[in-house]
Order: C-alpha cells, then structure tokens, then sequence
C-alpha cells in the first residue's frame, strides 16, 4: 500500500503558474477525482504524482505501509496510468503487446495474456496490428494494461474518452471488479461516468 502526501506543491510554464500552494493526502486505497475545463492543469498534476514532471515548488513523498519514503525512481513499480497522451506499439498485436508488457509489470491475480483480451474484449482482434484498431479498442486496452497491473496506485486521465455507453459500462464492471482495492486519482472533466466510485 501507498501513501501520498502533498506539500505546498506548485507548478510553473514560463511565467505562468498552473496552480499552486496545494497540499493534500491521499491515504492508500482513497479514491480522489479531480475535475476541472481543459487546460487547468489536471493531466500535469497527474503526471506530477507519477514522478514523471517536476515540481516548481513544493514536494510529493510517497510512503509505503511502515511509512518509509519510497524514492522517486521506484515509483513505477507502484504505479500503472492510462491517459489519452499515452502511446501504445501499433505495430504489435494486443497479444504481443500484453506479453511484452508483462516483462515490465506482472498482472494482478495471475491473470493470463488470453484472458486479460477476453476481458478487455478483443478475441476477435487479438492477432491484428493494434493500428487497425478504433480508438475505443485501443482505449479499451490501455485501461485493461493499467487496471489489471499488480500495482497499488492507478491513475486515471480521462478514461472513458472514446469509449461508446457499453464501453462505458465495461469500464465501470472493471473498476469494480479488479481496482477497488487500489489507490485511484482520476482526472475528469466533470464527466460523472468517470468518477462516480470517488469519496
């Protein structure tokens, strides 16, 4: 389990500051949404959390379940995202890109290559080129790699984006069914589908 604690954090382009002075915690297994119009700075808080942007100011520490500081370079052992900026391998086939992502991240409860595309829904497409895919198959399938992750901490940018109303519903079932245990931060742009299970 993961613990995140928030300091008076701050982040600056140029001259302009996207937000600052914000401090929080996010207890381990906490559900947060934050929501707000494009371009307010949801999907750089969100990538500020992961480790990947720095701050302007202020620090983010994550801690296991003794409350030892994780270090910043071992939070991906922690962590899996889907966000719309993400880029999949279009020339691999989902099969061979679940496998290859397993080399990096093993898949909670064991899960199989083959059953994690009977969950995401992609048995008849399993052995094609992901760039013949839809934009809601290749949703589908980032969700399903960041969901299905064994990691403690799941982060969310907009993830029913090109999703249709059964998607929708898919992705609901999966976070009920494989992520309520995790730590989640979704960002959303009020869009209630995407985060009805936050506190």
């Amino acid at each position: 389990m993961v613990n995140i604690e928030i300091d008076k954090l701050g982040k600056r382009f140029n001259r302009e500051w996207i937000f600052r002075n914000l401090s929080y915690s996010i207890p381990a297994g906490n559900k947060l949404v934050v929501t707000g119009a494009n371009g307010s700075g949801k999907s750089t808080f969100l990538l500020m959390l992961s480790g990947y942007v720095l701050a302007s100011e202020g620090n983010i520490e994550w801690k296991n379940s003794e409350g030892k500081i994780i270090d910043k370079n071992d939070y991906y052992h922690h962590i899996s995202i889907a966000s719309p900026a993400m880029e999949l391998i279009e020339e691999f086939s989902p099969l061979e890109l679940i496998k290859h992502q397993a080399s990096f991240k093993k898949y909670q409860r064991n899960l199989s290559p083959n059953e994690i595309i009977e969950i995401a829904y992609l048995e008849n497409s399993k052995d094609k080129a992901i760039k013949n895919f839809s934009s809601g198959m290749k949703q589908r399938l980032k969700l399903s790699f960041a969901v299905l992750s064994d990691c403690p901490v799941l982060l969310l940018d907009e993830p029913i984006i090109n999703l249709d109303l059964q998607g929708i519903q898919w992705y609901k079932q999966l976070i009920t069914k494989y992520a309520s245990h995790k730590t989640i931060v979704v960002c959303s742009n009020k869009v209630k589908d995407e985060y009805e299970f936050c506190s």
